[in-house]
């Protein structure tokens, strides 16, 4: 009698190491997974900060242009990005700044009212959809002016 309970004892532990170890290992996967896919979105990270700079490019011939050719390319290269995980930030006048997203290249003057808002946008920034930034979005500041 003592045996047989001595054997579901030894079962009853062995299925629970079991489920333990499966977990485990279903753990390892999914954080395996986790770091592969990080460690591919840096690698990306060089290739598609080199691309931005095409994107500028092509952007600042479209506002000189007008081409609706250059539009169409514009519009897919921005379908691109955003299927790789990557946005613009959108960002606009009047803004407060934010220096984890923008870039201050220029402060100009400006009242008690519109102090630490963005005065100008310059260069488009961009992010992946996580937040982590690629390219802060360059911009023109509003400072105090001292008297």
């Amino acid at each position: 009698m003592k045996t047989k309970s001595k054997k579901k004892s030894l079962v009853v532990d062995l299925e629970g190491k079991l489920v333990r170890a499966l977990a485990d290992y279903d753990n390892l996967r999914k954080r395996i997974e986790r770091e592969k896919e990080s460690f591919l979105r840096f690698a990306n990270k060089g290739l598609i900060t080199k691309f931005l700079v095409i994107y500028d490019m092509l952007d600042s011939a479209q506002k000189h242009a007008g081409d609706s050719g250059i539009a169409i390319i514009l519009d897919e290269f921005k379908k691109v990005l955003r299927d790789e995980g990557v946005e613009e930030i959108l960002v606009k006048k009047g803004d407060v700044f934010d220096e984890e997203l923008h870039e201050a290249v220029e402060a100009v003057e400006g009242s008690k009212v519109n102090f630490g808002k963005i005065a100008e946008v310059l260069l488009s920034g961009w992010k992946f959809s996580e937040r982590q930034v690629i390219r802060p979005v360059k911009v023109k500041v509003f400072r105090r002016i001292e008297k």
